[in-house]
């Protein structure tokens, strides 16, 4: 089997997968005042000062989540109610965001009354910044928080997340970026870009499914989500995934440390994918920016065919994908982010994603190039009928 959805899920790590084995053998809560509790402490707030260090943030920055869906819930929701005060009631997001904030951002507007304005993007997913200038022109006061992700889950292009960033510390209006999809593929530091809070997932860079993080700047207050213990900084009650935690810290460090050469080998398959594809099937639509993307995304719209269609067809033929976002799939409607940059929803609907991990090799494209063809014929065929 070709697996080429590892933005969906990525395996875990050898290094993360042992430091899970490893910490999972021993005993204690770290909420625990005892040896065994504070040994578990000790392992707690190592993780915690090591991903500080690849990503250039403070310890006590770092906030531990049980998803990057839950991180990004915690920015949110949390720092817009904590700063809904003296007339500020709007959150700023994009078009294209992740369900993961653009549910929770649509929750606010429709529960909690807050105001809420969607950033447009341009034909190739990127933010457009003169929206983003007249709208601090205009509503400055208002917000409460910028929600703007780093690079897009679907089609992979890069958003000038700094930028924005600046141009809102101008007005003391917090960014949060869902880095999800960055951190380990393209250069991440926290305290560079600006931003308030940062949100990162396990699962996405070779760590375990069930932890995140948020980062979050000292200065920034949030409203908690959960109530109970009051561990992490009392902005994430909860029993802390020692184990979890430990093989997060791991997956992060190995991920970021081989960055730069894994990142520019898994660009240069996913170009070969590309050329390949586009060889074999002429019309295909290579979406998203062609070169400020992440280096193992490959979205291709197939015109006259089914995404759905094509990726049972691929699937048939051993090769698994994704015909957007994961956390969509089977759901009978086009990608968002398509219709965002302006896509008709008949192409929105025939486009599928490719995306490359640390396991992907040169013949998993053969085999998705080698069964590519006649997918495409079947997918066509089906659709005149």
């Amino acid at each position: 089997m070709a697996y080429l959805d590892h933005a969906a899920t990525t395996p875990m790590l050898p290094q993360a997968l042992d430091a899970y084995v490893r910490t999972a053998q021993s005993l204690g809560n770290a909420s625990s005042l005892h040896g065994s509790g504070r040994t578990a402490r000790r392992t707690v707030e190592e993780a915690r000062e090591r991903i500080a260090e690849a990503l250039a943030a403070k310890p006590g920055e770092v906030i531990f989540t049980g998803s990057g869906t839950e991180a990004d819930n915690l920015a949110v929701k949390g720092i817009h109610w904590s700063r809904r005060a003296d007339g500020r009631n709007r959150v700023v997001s994009t078009a294209i965001e992740h369900h993961a904030v653009a549910d929770a951002v649509a929750w606010l507007g429709d529960h909690e009354k807050a105001d809420v304005t969607e950033l447009p993007v341009d034909a190739i997913g990127r933010i457009d910044m003169d929206a983003v200038t007249a709208l601090l022109a205009e509503r400055a006061a208002e917000i409460t928080v910028i929600t703007c992700m780093w690079a897009n889950n679907e089609v992979g292009t890069l958003q000038p997340v700094a930028e924005i960033a600046a141009l809102a510390q101008a007005h003391g209006i917090p960014v949060h970026t869902d880095a999800i999809q960055a951190v380990g593929h393209v250069p991440v530091d926290f305290a560079a870009s600006g931003a308030a809070a940062l949100t990162l997932s396990g699962h996405k860079l070779g760590g375990p499914t069930g932890t995140g993080a948020l980062l979050l700047r000292r200065d920034v207050t949030a409203v908690p989500l959960l109530h109970g213990g009051g561990q992490e900084r009392e902005i994430r009650s909860g029993t802390l995934d020692v184990p979890g935690i430990a093989a997060l810290a791991e997956a992060v460090v190995h991920a970021v440390r081989t960055r730069e050469t894994e990142s520019e080998r898994l660009a240069l398959l996913r170009d070969d994918l590309v050329a390949r594809i586009r060889g074999a099937v002429p019309d295909a639509v290579y979406n998203g920016d062609p070169e400020h993307r992440l280096p193992g995304n490959a979205h291709l719209s197939f015109p006259g065919c089914e995404g759905d269609a094509l990726l049972m067809l691929l699937d048939a033929a051993g090769v698994e994908c994704a015909t957007g976002s994961a956390c969509s799939a089977g759901i009978a409607q086009p990608s968002h982010v398509l219709l965002a940059m302006g896509a008709d929803p008949d192409d929105a609907r025939s486009s599928l994603r490719f995306t490359l991990g640390w396991p992907t090799t040169k013949a998993d494209v053969d085999a998705l190039v080698a069964a590519i063809p006649e997918a495409v014929r079947r997918a066509k065929t089906a659709g005149l009928s």
